[in-house]
């Protein structure tokens, strides 16, 4: 028997469980749910993945609208606001990242996102504090890595130190003549 077969033997009793409750109520009848709780919010997270930031904040806005648990609220709120930030709607972004944040103040993706809102508002002592708090709370996420970098980049910036000297080709181009 594939494992394919055998899930579908452990779903099924579930599936049909679901089925014989109209309208979706319980009534103490246990039942399975396939996928996200919440498909507003999942596809919204999807749409902001590959880019989409309009059809994402719209859709993440629609499923904040009906988030059933503390954990989609906050999720949705940090990405709402990643979705803001995507669309340069920066004062917007920062208030759903605020909102995230006061809901959860352990949710590192939230304080990533708000430091990039602060990092693109040149408010950079913001910025360190977001990133060493997510840091604190993650510290090999590899999105606060770079957006340390970014930071560093900002206001600290590498100059060049060689120098590089085009005389020898100069010369060259003299003895030619």
């Amino acid at each position: 028997m594939t494992i394919a077969r055998y899930l579908l033997l452990l779903l099924l009793p579930g599936l049909l469980a679901q089925a014989q409750v109209p309208g979706g109520e319980s009534d103490g009848v246990a039942k399975t749910v396939i996928g996200p709780s919440n498909a507003d919010l999942a596809d919204g997270a999807a749409a902001l993945q590959v880019g989409d930031a309009e059809n994402g904040v719209r859709l993440t806005q629609r499923g904040l609208r009906s988030a059933n648990s503390h954990r989609e609220r906050v999720a949705g709120y940090s990405n709402l606001c990643a979705g803001l930030v995507m669309l340069g709607r920066l004062d917007e972004a920062l208030e759903a990242c605020n909102r995230a944040l006061e809901l959860d103040d352990h949710h590192w993706r939230s304080y990533s996102n708000r430091a990039l809102v602060y990092l693109r508002q040149e408010r950079y002592p913001e910025a360190e504090r977001d990133i060493s708090t997510g840091e604190a709370l993650n510290p090999n996420a590899r999105t606060l890595k770079t957006l340390r970098g970014m930071y560093r980049d900002a206001v600290d910036p590498v100059s060049p130190s060689i120098i590089i000297d085009d005389r020898r080709g100069a010369v060259a181009d003299e003895a030619d003549r």
